[in-house]
């Protein structure tokens, strides 16, 4: 597993993408706060986007005045093989 997917916020992140796709900065990052009942500074939500991106898991558009961050095809490999994991140990 990638040292990235260690990362309980960018599992989430990767998760939430995988289920609703395409997603504004501000709908993901609210989807996240809903989920984790609390506020998430922007600085470390964009900064967990930009280090999945980095290493090529998620891709961003910009339309209009919005970025719009979707998972990449090894993103959606990555969530699989988390599913996966956690349907072996969780059943």
């Amino acid at each position: 597993m990638p040292k990235w997917f260690q990362s309980g916020r960018r599992r989430d992140l990767s998760v939430i993408l995988a289920g609703e796709g395409e997603l504004s900065g501000q709908k993901l990052k609210t989807r996240l706060e809903r989920r984790y009942d609390e506020r998430i500074e922007p600085r470390s939500f964009y900064g967990a986007l930009s280090s999945m991106e980095d290493a090529g898991f998620v891709e961003t558009r910009t339309e209009g005045v919005a970025d719009l961050y979707s998972l990449t095809e090894a993103g959606e490999e990555r969530v699989r093989e988390q599913f996966e994991w956690m349907r072996e140990h969780v059943d």
